[in-house]
């Protein structure tokens, strides 16, 4: 058995747990979208497997941080927006129409859960295919920016680049010296993707959503996350604090392993599979 297989008695277990669960709460990271194509940030042990982001208040206070995001993102979006459902979205989803699902949590921005057809989904880190202006608040589909983006840099829309998570790319920083910032069409501020950066808050209305749901749920299920980011990791704490039975499939360490029931070390979409290919009234 390789490193990250898993076996018949693995699946077994968590068709029991969620079996025995019909009100559970479900937290995604990062490895929920892997096998639709999307990198992810961390190693098995938890460790960045590349730079880490750009954090809020650099993008902010630097012109030259923004040219920096939005170039990767420039490159790295078209990935993004082509990935696909797999497997674990398509599960989740049909958790939820079977009255399975108390609440959808994801730490992903990618939109998947809603493609593959989940509607009580709370976007914690909020998606990448919405932009905001940081002065009038005027909201603009990514694809619409993707647009300008390219048509202010069209020497650099097909620049070699290595992909990264969240439609990120790494490239050679002499690339910057040509690239154009788009502003607001309205206002001239500063556009930002309309998602959580590193070293900002998750809007307080998201975290009690999760909290409230927390409440009413009778286990915790995480698929895909380290939980090595707070704002993701607090609410095992407070199932923690509350007695709230926890499982994880994840590859590698979670922060939360102490307290796990247990932990399926293998890929979530190939794990959510053989869950919905393994029977009872709750499978797919």
């Amino acid at each position: 058995m390789n490193e990250h297989a898993f076996g018949a008695q693995d699946i077994e277990r968590l068709r029991a747990f969620v079996d025995a669960h019909p009100r559970l709460l479900v937290l995604t990271g990062a490895g929920c979208s892997t096998e639709s194509g999307i990198p992810d940030y961390r190693d098995a042990l938890g460790a960045w497997k590349r730079s880490p982001p750009v954090q809020y208040q650099d993008f902010m206070g630097s012109e030259q941080a923004r040219r920096r995001y939005w170039l990767r993102s420039m490159v790295g979006f078209p990935l993004m927006s082509a990935a696909s459902p797999n497997a674990a979205h398509r599960w989740l989803a049909s958790l939820e129409a079977l009255g399975r699902l108390e609440l959808l949590v994801t730490q992903n921005v990618d939109g998947l859960h809603q493609r593959a057809g989940s509607r009580q989904v709370v976007d914690l880190h909020g998606q990448i295919h919405k932009v905001l202006c940081m002065s009038c608040g005027m909201r603009l589909d990514r694809s619409l920016l993707q647009q300008r983006l390219e048509s202010l840099n069209p020497g650099l829309r097909k620049l070699p680049a290595t992909i990264g998570p969240d439609g990120d790319a790494d490239f050679d920083a002499m690339a910057l010296d040509g690239f154009r910032l788009p502003s607001c069409d309205v206002c001239g501020g500063i556009l930002k993707p309309d998602v959580v950066f590193f070293g900002e808050n998750v809007p307080r209305p998201r975290v009690d959503q999760v909290f409230a749901a927390l409440e009413s749920a009778d286990a915790l299920l995480v698929l895909g996350s380290s939980l090595k980011v707070y704002s993701g990791y607090r609410f095992c704490r407070e199932a923690q604090r509350r007695g709230v039975p926890m499982a994880a499939v994840n590859l590698g360490v979670t922060r939360a392993d102490e307290a796990l029931l247990f932990k399926v070390e293998a890929p979530c979409a190939a794990v959510c599979a053989a869950l919905a290919n393994s029977g009872g009234h709750w499978a797919a």
